[in-house]
């Protein structure tokens, strides 16, 4: 899971794509980077560096990131180690063309072998790096200079042949003679992305990102989500071109909306805040099934508040802070492996002991995908006090791997696979496991009846929207653990 952000418009980019990087922060620490092009494709411009934003591209180095098209992302990774080797945007010589995405190309062996046959030498693991090859390979062999608009499209058809995945991708390169930002998504659109516009006339500027909140703090205007069956050409002081491109059935990803997009985001035309009420609201009603009784709601910083406030709301009970967050501390889901996701919970979540002595504390939370974060959780609301802990999870229980973005590759370090399938069973086995009174999963059809419409949701149900061949699962997964061992 990444975060980027493309920008075309009349004046310097650079800074205003800094800022949109901050926004978009939450969705990868490992690294940044901002990349752009001069008005007349003449010189390319880039600084990437590993660290978060405001560290990893200071003032003095946006100075020299000159043009009026650029891209910045935000990294962490689900291919690749997270060296700075594997930071994007990429930039290809030939022609130019300056590439960034979110998601996760499944086939990325085969595309790196598929390259080193016609001697095109990769220069990361980055998944983004074989698919920006691909495509200007198919550009020089449709043109060698002088690219317009067609020969793009013809080298996107290819890139469409020959890439299997999720992505959503921004490029920045000269066609027909101008600055162009191009935007195109996988055949289902499992990753999100957003198109935005702020001016008129010879002021006209084009923003593409993963998410709305880059474009409000930018004040451009939320217009749209490009359609998976399209391709988006966008220049600055002129309305978008639009070309076709085969679509299959869309299938955004559920777990934006469970954990990832910031809450004041909207996806799939539905606010993320929005959607996290309605789990909440779904997951009361389960609560009241089951017949926990609790004394006060306590939310696991922060993705589950608006769960649990909808929730306290249903319920009749108080809501309450039960942990004071670091906010200088990162997501201790996306650190890059289990110890250092161990270490870092400690650092970023303290217990507010006079909300929690002598309680019985029901414990909200998103998901549960290794366990580990909330078997330590629980362990501080022990030592705060709680007479007891009841567990509810916002979303059905994580029984397979996410191949498309989310980075939970391996079916062995799936917690609720270490149980029957059974709900009831897998519930009372589970918080055994955890050491708590109870645990209660918000059931599948309650998700979907929460958030109805098109979506992956493959990691709780197992129906992936592409088919994921054994070779390009044993690839992803040999990838996973060696990132883990490292």
């Amino acid at each position: 899971m990444c975060g980027f952000v493309g920008i075309v418009s009349s004046t310097a980019v650079a800074p205003e794509i800094h800022i949109a990087l901050q926004a978009l922060q939450h969705r990868g620490q490992d690294c940044a980077g901002i990349a752009t092009m001069r008005h007349d494709g003449q010189e390319f411009f880039a600084h990437r560096q590993l660290g978060q934003v405001a560290q990893a591209i200071p003032a003095d180095a946006l100075a020299t990131l000159e043009g009026p098209v650029g891209l910045g992302h935000v990294r962490y990774p689900t291919i690749g180690r997270g060296l700075l080797r594997d930071a994007q945007p990429f930039f290809f010589r030939q022609p130019g063309v300056l590439m960034a995405h979110n998601g996760n190309i499944t086939n990325y062996s085969e595309l790196r072998d598929s390259l080193l046959q016609r001697s095109i030498h990769l220069l990361s693991q980055c998944d983004v790096e074989p698919v920006m090859c691909e495509f200007a390979d198919a550009l020089n062999l449709a043109r060698r200079a002088d690219h317009s608009i067609d020969d793009a499209m013809v080298a996107l058809a290819e890139v469409r042949k020959r890439v299997r995945g999720s992505y959503s991708i921004v490029c920045a390169l000269m066609l027909d003679g101008k600055p162009t930002l191009l935007v195109f998504r996988d055949p289902n659109g499992i990753r999100p992305a957003v198109l935005g516009r702020r001016g008129s006339g010879a002021e006209l500027a084009w923003i593409c990102a993963s998410e709305t909140v880059a474009l409000d703090v930018l004040g451009f205007e939320r217009l749209e989500e490009p359609n998976p069956g399209e391709a988006l050409f966008l220049r600055a002081g002129a309305e978008p071109i639009r070309r076709a491109l085969p679509q299959a059935e869309r299938s955004p990803c559920v777990f934006e909306h469970i954990y990832f997009a910031r809450p004041d985001s909207t996806i799939d035309e539905r606010g993320v805040y929005q959607s996290r009420l309605a789990l909440g609201r779904a997951l009361a009603q389960r609560i009241v099934d089951k017949r926990v009784a609790a004394d006060v709601v306590v939310p696991v910083p922060d993705t589950a508040r608006p769960a649990a406030a909808a929730l306290a709301e249903t319920l009749g009970l108080p809501l309450r802070e039960g942990f004071i967050k670091n906010r200088y501390s990162g997501r201790t889901f996306i650190m890059p492996d289990a110890l250092t996701r161990i270490s870092a919970l400690r650092l970023k979540l303290n217990p507010l002991r006079s909300e929690i002595a002598g309680r019985r504390v029901l414990l909200v939370d998103d998901s549960i995908v290794r366990g580990t974060t909330l078997g330590r959780v629980n362990a501080l609301l022990r030592e705060a006090g709680a007479a007891e802990v009841h567990l509810a999870i916002h979303a059905p229980p994580v029984l397979h791997p996410c191949y498309f973005g989310i980075d939970m590759s391996t079916e062995e370090e799936l917690f609720a696979r270490r149980f029957p399938a059974d709900l009831d069973t897998l519930e009372r086995e589970a918080a055994a496991a955890l050491e708590v009174e109870s645990l209660t999963y918000l059931p599948l059809e309650a998700m979907n009846a929460a958030l109805p419409g098109p979506r992956c949701a493959a990691c709780f149900d197992g129906k992936y929207p592409q088919r994921v061949d054994a070779v390009d699962r044993s690839s992803i997964v040999a990838d996973r653990r060696g990132r883990d061992v490292a």
